[in-house]
């Protein structure tokens, strides 16, 4: 039984969204596909952290879903930045539910149990102009990351978290993120978001501020689901 990771799988089944326009993306879909079936095992867990899907209604994200459920392994999901289909938990599992989509979950203001580890996170945001507006999203999802990890601690699981965007980047800092990483002495962080060899470039890749931050958007693992085990079986 392992735990993988990928981000940003950006899929466009039924909306004109193509990503092969964009350098590295080329054929997306079938290499997700192969890589996840080489790696990936029945029992095995991955976790996708925002970007599923570029659909606006969740409608829409049918055949997207149809494309995920094939593939092995058990499939926890949060939401991203483009991620506007994203209704209530209710709704979307009653639309799994109706059109017969297995072993997918929805990690929002809850954990997911992995051996003695808690799958937690949230979207994030960014805050980069100081807009009262991103600040309160900011502060948001500040709260839905800790209910996320409170729920995992409470439950006794030693938690793992994982975000769409960086809690940091070049020079910025998420500090509402940052406060309640450091408040549970979170090691190690996750997250997508970033793509293009520049934006891979700047991104914070390896330890700052005592927390480990890996860098998962699909173009950044070429398209090749993380195995992310060891970071469960460390906390043993």
């Amino acid at each position: 039984m392992s735990l993988f990771v990928i981000a940003d799988l950006h899929l466009s089944v039924s909306v004109n969204k193509p990503m092969d326009i964009f350098g590295g993306w080329d054929d997306y879909m079938n290499r997700i596909r192969t890589n996840w079936q080489a790696k990936v095992k029945d029992g095995d867990t991955v976790v996708l952290p925002g970007d599923f899907s570029w659909a606006t209604k969740l409608e829409d994200t049918l055949e997207d879903f149809r494309f995920l459920a094939s593939l092995p392994g058990e499939k926890i999901m949060l939401k991203g930045n483009h991620d506007y289909w994203w209704s209530t938990i209710t709704k979307t599992e009653n639309f799994f539910k109706a059109n017969g989509i297995e072993r997918v979950k929805l990690l929002h203001n809850n954990f997911y149990p992995f051996g003695d580890r808690g799958i937690c996170g949230t979207r994030g945001w960014i805050n980069d102009n100081g807009e009262p507006a991103d600040k309160k999203v900011l502060m948001r999802e500040a709260v839905r990351l800790e209910l996320s990890i409170s729920a995992a601690e409470k439950a006794g699981y030693k938690p793992l978290v994982f975000l769409h965007y960086p809690p940091v980047y070049l020079t910025g800092v998420n500090e509402e993120i940052m406060e309640v990483l450091h408040k549970h002495d979170i090691k190690e962080c996750f997250y997508g978001h970033i793509h293009g060899k520049k934006g891979h470039a700047c991104a914070v890749k390896g330890e700052y501020q005592g927390i480990n931050y890996h860098l998962i958007s699909s173009d950044y693992l070429q398209f090749v689901p993380m195995d992310i085990t060891e970071f469960v079986q460390s906390a043993e």
